[in-house]
């Protein structure tokens, strides 16, 4: 069973936890945290690409030319997409590209993700983190307090305006709630920051 130490806000030690082994001490599997990461940013697109096809192209009603006796080969509409301006055939249309991994196969990339920071020494439990008021300045004094220079996630049990204020101008910052921790942002932040009350109900949801 893990057990990592606990700071308060200053970077002092108060104390240890001992983290559930079945979230935070297994294997790191590698397949499912890709197959988690490609849902997500499959997720994240806007599918937004569109072109114009025969029906949606503008002009093109009247036959350019007589069938026979041109010389020309035969045509029946300007927009053609034979023709410079015309449709365009088997093109991108809006679409959603999401689509949902299995739940047992979610969580066990979550659980992977998790116990990669553990393994690697770069999660930081805090016994709590409250601010009095939004403030950037005391977000970068806790952060320099509990030596993180990298990219960090920050993680607490509920939503708190506060924290979440203070820490959104600071780049390479994510503040997240337990209930949306995902992969993809604790694979792109060097360093996990959480609460204890963030671990309890992680350690719930997961269990």
């Amino acid at each position: 069973m893990p057990r990592v130490a606990v700071y308060n806000i200053q970077g002092q030690q108060v104390g240890e936890i001992d983290l559930d082994d079945r979230i935070f001490g297994g294997e790191v599997n590698e397949a499912v945290l890709h197959q988690a990461v490609v849902m997500q940013l499959a997720s994240r697109r806007r599918g937004t690409a569109a072109t114009r096809g025969w029906a949606e192209v503008s002009g093109g009603g009247r036959k350019p030319w007589r069938q026979k006796g041109t010389g020309r080969a035969r045509a029946g509409s300007i927009r053609s997409p034979l023709w410079r301006g015309g449709a365009v055939i088997f093109g991108p249309q809006p679409r959603n590209y999401g689509y949902k991994l299995p739940k047992k196969v979610r969580r066990l990339a979550l659980r992977s993700a998790l116990a990669s920071k553990v393994r690697e020494g770069n999660i930081i439990v805090l016994d709590e983190l409250k601010l009095a008021k939004p403030r950037t300045k005391d977000m970068v004094t806790i952060l320099k307090a509990l030596d993180v220079e990298d990219k960090a996630l920050v993680v607490t049990a509920g939503k708190d305006p506060n924290v979440e204020l203070s820490a959104r101008n600071l780049p390479g910052v994510t503040c997240l709630t337990s209930a949306g921790l995902n992969v993809y942002d604790l694979l792109a932040h060097d360093k996990l920051v959480i609460t204890k009350d963030a671990v309890a109900r992680v350690q719930e949801v997961l269990a």
